[in-house]
C-alpha cells in the first residue's frame, strides 16, 4: 500500500493541509509490502499484548492470593495497577510515535514489557507484582496504540474499520488460548512460570519487529513537542464526535475488565469450575468476539461503523441488564452467567474497531495522539471498574453483573447521545 488513503470525511474538513513536503505529489511512498498478510500479522501480534498480558494470568489469581497470602481483593489489584499503566502510557506513546515514527517507539515498548514482566516472574510479594505490572503495562501499551495509528496511516476511515477488525479477528487467538495456556502452565508449573511466558512472548515480538515497515515518513511526523503534543489532548477532547467515541468505548471496556476481573472468582470459587474448564468457557466468549468482528468486517462497508456500532451498544446494554437480573436472581445458575456474558463479549466485535476507526478519521493528522486517548479511555475505565470490584464485592458474582449492566446502558446512551451525524473536526 503506498502513499495515504483519506476517506470521504477527511475531505469535507480539508481546509487544513499538510505541509508542502508532505503533499500527495512529494510525500515519500511507503513500502509496497505495507498491506501485505505478513504485515497484518505483526500488527495483530502488537495488538495482541493487552491481551495477552491480562488473561493468560485470570486462571492464577487464586494461586497467585494463596502463594503470596493476600485476599483476592489484593490480587485484582495486580489488573487494577496494569490498567493504569496501559492507559496512562498510551498518552506518552501515541505523541512520540507522531513525532518519531511509528517502529522505534514500539522496539522501546517492548523491551520495557519484558523488563516488567521478569519482575513479575521474580517478585516476592503483591506489592512487587502490582508495581512490576505497571512497568509491564507501560511497554506493553505502545504497540496496540501505534499498530492502531499504522492502520491510519495506511487506511481511509471505512477501511481501517474493516482491516481493524481483520487484526482482532487475529489477534482473537491471544485472549482464545490465553486463558487455557495459563491454566495448563499453572497446572505443570506455576503462576511464576506465566511470567516468563510473557516474557518470551515480548521477545518474539521484538525479533518480529523489522518486519514491520515504517508508515509515517519523516515529512508526516508532527514538529510539535512532547509538552506541546501533551497539552493538545485537551483541544481534541473538545470534540463532541472524539468524546462519543471514547466514552462509548471506555464504558463498554468498564464492563469488559470488570468481567475479567469478576469471573475467575465467580466461576472458580463460587460456581466450582476447574481453572483448565474455566479457560474453556472464556474461550467460547472469544469465539464469539472473533465471529462477530468477521460480520463487522463483510457489513461496514455496505451499512456504515456508527450503524454497526449502534447496534452493539443495543446488544451490550441488553445482554449486561440480562446478567444482572440472572445473577440476583440465581436463574440458571452458572449458565445464567455464561449465555449473557457471552452476547456482552461478543460485542467487542462491533464496538471497538468502529469506535477507534471513527476517532481517528476525527484527527488524521495526529493518529498517534488521537489513538492513545482513545485507547487511554478505553483502558483507563477498567482501572476504576477492576478496582471497585473489589471495594464492592460481596463474595458473590452479583457485584460484577450490576457493574457490567450500568455500564453496558452506559455503552448505549453515549452512542445515543454523542454520536449524532456530524461532520468530523480535523486537528
Amino acid at each position: 500500500m503506498s502513499g495515504l488513503l483519506h476517506d470521504r470525511d477527511d475531505a469535507a474538513a480539508a481546509p487544513e493541509r499538510p505541509p508542502a513536503a508532505a503533499t500527495a505529489a512529494s510525500a515519500p511512498r511507503l513500502p509496497a509490502e505495507a498491506g501485505s498478510p505478513r504485515v497484518v500479522a505483526v500488527l495483530s501480534l502488537l495488538m495482541a499484548f493487552a491481551s495477552m498480558s491480562t488473561d493468560i494470568y485470570l486462571p492464577a489469581f487464586p494461586a497467585l492470593g494463596a502463594d503470596l497470602g493476600v485476599s483476592p481483593g489484593r490480587i485484582q489489584l495486580t489488573l487494577s495497577g496494569f490498567l493504569v499503566g496501559f492507559s496512562l502510557g498510551q498518552l506518552l506513546w501515541g505523541p512520540i510515535g507522531d513525532r518519531y515514527g511509528r517502529r522505534g517507539p514500539i522496539a522501546a515498548g517492548l523491551v520495557l514489557f519484558v523488563l516488567g514482566s521478569a519482575g513479575c516472574a521474580l517478585a516476592g510479594s503483591a506489592a512487587e507484582v502490582i508495581g512490576w505490572r505497571v512497568v509491564q503495562a507501560v511497554g506493553a501499551c505502545a504497540g496496540p496504540v501505534l499498530a492502531r495509528a499504522m492502520v491510519r496511516d495506511l487506511y481511509a476511515r471505512d477501511r481501517s474499520a474493516q482491516v481493524l477488525s481483520t487484526l482482532m479477528l487475529v489477534m482473537g487467538i491471544a485472549p482464545l488460548l490465553g486463558p487455557i495456556l495459563g491454566g495448563q502452565i499453572l497446572e505443570w508449573w506455576s503462576w511464576r512460570g506465566i511470567f516468563w511466558v510473557l516474557v518470551l512472548f515480548g521477545l518474539v515480538a521484538l525479533a518480529c519487529l523489522p518486519l514491520l515497515p515504517e508508515t509515517l515518513p519523516p515529512p508526516l511526523r508532527s514538529s510539535l513537542g512532547l509538552r506541546e503534543s501533551l497539552f493538545s489532548y485537551v483541544a481534541m477532547a473538545r470534540s463532541r464526535r472524539l468524546l462519543g467515541y471514547a466514552l462509548m468505548g471506555g464504558c463498554f471496556y468498564g464492563g469488559i475488565y470488570a468481567y475479567l476481573a469478576g469471573t475467575p472468582f465467580a466461576y472458580i470459587e463460587y460456581h466450582h469450575v476447574p481453572a483448565t474448564a474455566y479457560g474453556l468457557l472464556f474461550g467460547v466468549n472469544i469465539a464469539g468476539m472473533m465471529i462477530a468482528n468477521l460480520i463487522n468486517r463483510r457489513l461496514v462497508a455496505r451499512f456504515g461503523s456508527d450503524r454497526l456500532l449502534r447496534v452493539g451498544a443495543l446488544v451490550a446494554a441488553a445482554s449486561g441488564i440480562a446478567v444482572a437480573v440472572c445473577a440476583r436472581t440465581g436463574w440458571g445458575g452458572l449458565y445464567g452467567l455464561v449465555v449473557p456474558l457471552f452476547f456482552y463479549v461478543s460485542m467487542l466485535g462491533f464496538i471497538v474497531a468502529n469506535s477507534v476507526a471513527g476517532a481517528l478519521a476525527a484527527f488524521p493528522r495526529k493518529a498517534g495522539a488521537a489513538s492513545a486517548l482513545v485507547g487511554a479511555t478505553h483502558y483507563g475505565s477498567g482501572v476504576f471498574s477492576a478496582a471497585a470490584l473489589g471495594w464492592f464485592a460481596d463474595g458473590t458474582p452479583w457485584t460484577m453483573a450490576w457493574m457490567i449492566a450500568v455500564l453496558g446502558v452506559g455503552t448505549l446512551l453515549a452512542c445515543l447521545l454523542l454520536l449524532r451525524p456530524a461532520r468530523p473536526e480535523m486537528a
